[in-house]
């Protein structure tokens, strides 16, 4: 494994490599460690933190200023790995407050890239962030600071015409400037036809294994999640020894594309 920081670049190579692209959420300098001593190449912080630290039912209570501050303790663990800081709820509302909220999640925090939800009412401020020098990560399919609106956390893109909806927007996020995309909870059909129609990296979040790479929850990938964990999620930690060791085979299944498997991969 290369000691060279990871960047872009670096992904966007990944994927014409063919070569799997490991990600986790991260929330502190411990962690950041941990994960980047394993060859997790993306850290993503992101506002799950809301859910998995903070004990809300959603991430809809997730501030800037708190993605900023867990941001800034990752970068403190962190010496490899790319750094994604989420835009949370209503921070990407308008491309001005975009702006402003990235600034604040890359100045003070640290992070390289800045992730928002949705599709195409997000193309000016995708092409505004970009315009500015920022690297976007769009996130497509299920969209979790959405939650109250569409009544739940439940797969999109079933049917053939919000299908058709993820393909155009994946297309367009492209086309705007995004440098990453993520989809969740999407068929693993539609999530590796989109992986193969773009030529920027696609990560998955319960998409099956044809995606450019993979991302978890930490806490859910530990078995930590006190809750129900999610039907695409695996624990890793069950029947190891350590963290450490779960982190090692997280890293090694998504390389060599055994996780997801078939029990991951609902639809």
């Amino acid at each position: 494994m290369s000691s060279a920081p990871i960047t872009v670049a670096t992904l966007a190579a990944m994927k014409s490599r063919g070569e799997p692209i490991v990600c986790l959420t991260c929330y502190d300098a411990s962690f950041a460690r941990l994960l980047d001593v394993a060859g997790v190449d993306m850290l993503l912080v992101g506002d799950s933190l809301g859910m998995v630290l903070q004990g809300h039912s959603t991430t809809v209570p997730v501030t800037v200023e708190q993605i900023s501050y867990h941001s800034a303790c990752v970068a403190r663990g962190q010496r490899r790995a790319l750094i994604v800081g989420d835009l949370p709820f209503l921070a990407s509302a308008t491309p001005e407050r975009a702006v402003a909220s990235a600034a604040r999640l890359m100045q003070e925090g640290g992070a390289q890239v800045v992730k928002l939800e949705g599709g195409a009412p997000m193309l000016p401020t995708v092409r505004r962030l970009t315009e500015q020098g920022v690297a976007v990560c769009a996130h497509l399919g299920l969209l979790p600071q959405a939650v109250n609106r569409i009544g739940g956390y439940r797969f999109q893109g079933r049917d053939p015409a919000s299908a058709d909806a993820i393909r155009e927007d994946a297309l367009a996020l492209q086309e705007a400037g995004a440098s990453l995309l993520v989809l969740e909870c999407v068929p693993a059909a539609l999530a590796s036809e989109i992986s193969r129609s773009l030529a920027i990296p696609v990560i998955g979040i319960g998409a099956g294994n044809g995606c450019d790479g993979q991302v978890l929850v930490l806490h859910d990938m530990l078995g930590l999640n006190p809750g129900r964990p999610p039907s695409f999620s695996r624990d890793f930690l069950k029947g190891r020894g350590s963290a450490a060791e779960a982190l090692a085979d997280y890293v090694a299944a998504v390389r060599d594309r055994s996780f997801p498997g078939p029990d991951e991969t609902p639809y």
